[in-house]
Formats: C-alpha cells, sequence, structure tokens
C-alpha cells in the first residue's frame, strides 16, 4: 500500500507529483521529481532528449506508473489506481498528441478525431458533430470524410490535435507535438492548441526541445538527467589534486539545461 503523501496536493492543482522516481532497464529515466500543474496552466517540460521529459509526462498521464512517488489528478490519487481505471482517465479526461499522428488509415479523418468520444459511447451524430467542429478550427474541415493517405503530414497532425481535443478534456499532454512541422504549421497547431486551452479551462503540458514551442507556456520546468536541472549534478571529471594543491581560478564544469 502507498503511503498518503507528507503534504496533500494544493486545491489550485490539477496535476501534481512528488518525488517520482522511473527507470528504464535499469538506467534512470526519473530520480525524485515533483511538480505541480495549476487550472488552465500551459507548462512546458524542456530539456535534452534523454532529460526525463517524456518519461515524466507520461507518468503524470497514467501511461505509466511511477517506481516510487506519487501522481495526483484533482486531488485523486492516479499512482494507486490498476491498469483499466488510468485507461478509462486516459480516455475520458486527458488528450494527448505526440510527435507522430498515429492515425487509424481504415478510419475516416473525422472518425478519427471522433475516437474518444466514439470509445465513450458518444451517439455517432454527437461526435461527429464535436469532430467536424475542430476539423473546422484548424482549417482541414473538409477533409472530413477522407481517410488519412489523403492527407499530407502537417494536416494528420491536424488531426492528431483535433483527436485530442475533441471530448474537451481537463488535460492535453504533448509529447514533442510540434517536431516533424515547418514553422508555419508549428504556429498553427500550437496557436490552436494555446486558445482552446485558454477559452475551454483546458490545462496543457508540453515535454519540447523546441524554443518556439516552450514560449508559448506560461512556465516551464527544464530537466536534465532525469531530474530538474538545478538539482542536476554536475559532469563526472577525473580525479583532481587535492584541495589544498588546486590552483586559485579552477573551476569545476557543470551542464546546463
Amino acid at each position: 500500500m502507498v503511503a498518503p503523501p507528507e503534504t496533500a496536493p494544493p486545491d489550485n492543482d490539477v496535476l501534481w507529483a512528488r518525488s517520482l522516481h522511473y527507470s528504464h532497464s535499469g538506467s534512470p529515466g526519473l530520480v525524485g521529481v515533483s511538480v505541480g500543474v495549476r487550472q488552465g496552466e500551459i507548462l512546458a517540460l524542456t530539456g535534452p532528449r534523454g532529460s526525463g521529459k517524456t518519461t515524466l509526462l507520461r507518468c503524470l498521464s497514467g501511461q505509466l506508473r511511477p517506481e516510487q512517488g506519487e501522481v495526483w489528478f484533482n486531488s485523486v490519487p492516479v499512482h494507486t489506481m490498476g491498469a483499466l481505471t488510468r485507461e478509462r482517465l486516459r480516455r475520458d479526461r486527458f488528450g494527448w498528441i505526440g510527435p507522430e499522428p498515429q492515425l487509424l488509415p481504415e478510419l475516416k479523418v473525422w472518425e478519427n478525431a471522433a475516437l474518444p468520444l466514439l470509445l465513450a459511447g458518444a451517439s455517432h451524430r454527437t461526435a461527429k458533430h464535436a469532430a467536424c467542429e475542430w476539423l473546422e478550427r484548424l482549417d482541414i474541415g473538409g477533409f472530413a470524410r477522407k481517410r488519412p493517405s489523403a492527407l499530407n503530414r502537417a494536416e494528420c497532425q491536424r488531426v492528431a490535435l483535433a483527436r485530442a481535443l475533441v471530448n474537451e478534456p481537463a488535460v492535453v499532454f504533448g509529447d514533442e507535438p510540434t517536431a516533424p512541422l515547418h514553422r508555419a504549421e508549428r504556429a498553427l497547431l500550437l496557436r490552436t492548441l494555446t486558445t482552446a486551452a485558454r477559452s475551454h479551462g483546458i490545462t496543457v503540458v508540453l515535454a519540447t526541445h523546441d524554443e518556439e514551442t516552450a514560449a508559448a507556456a506560461d512556465r516551464r520546468v527544464p530537466l536534465l538527467d532525469g531530474r530538474p536541472a538545478a538539482t542536476a549534478p554536475a559532469a563526472s571529471e577525473p580525479p583532481g589534486p587535492p584541495a589544498d594543491e588546486t590552483t586559485e581560478g579552477q573551476a569545476a564544469c557543470s551542464l546546463s539545461a
């Protein structure tokens, strides 16, 4: 049984995580990371490749259970939920968009966008109406009845964003969602996402190494080697001379985010 947190999650934090630890085949992915995200906030997790951004995103969204630590959504413990409960949470309350659209080729564009609603049991008519509204906002309403093969990469990514927003989730998680896009397409995707977040009170958590994407956020949490960048240890160096023999002005090199 997981012990209760030493401090209750703040009331205004829709997501709250404390002392998260996770490893990949023995290699540390997260080491004691804590973070809180307020209702309606856009938060960017930044850092180089391998810094733990995606792992933290997947723990916060319930895709991974942390080996140690706690994740809370609206004061409900996600870290104690079973797999099926976490799956329902992701379907009903969360949206997700990654670097690859991952559309189902056998479904029409509107069906791909409506998938979360259809899986949740919404009527065909309701799901189609909501999906087509988001497709129109993303300037791809004319593709609604086509298959994904008729769209280019950027258009498919817009469908993926419509799918993430169609059920007006409490939180949208974006894992490098603008990585495959050119600048103009990246700007359109970010503008739609941030406008939707502001108008619908949706919390957004983005993992990104792109400066323009990070600049769209209200706040940043830089990561390095699975830790907050400010607490990450300095790069290891060969042993130097004893302290009393160190020459004046010599400084240890350190990594920064």
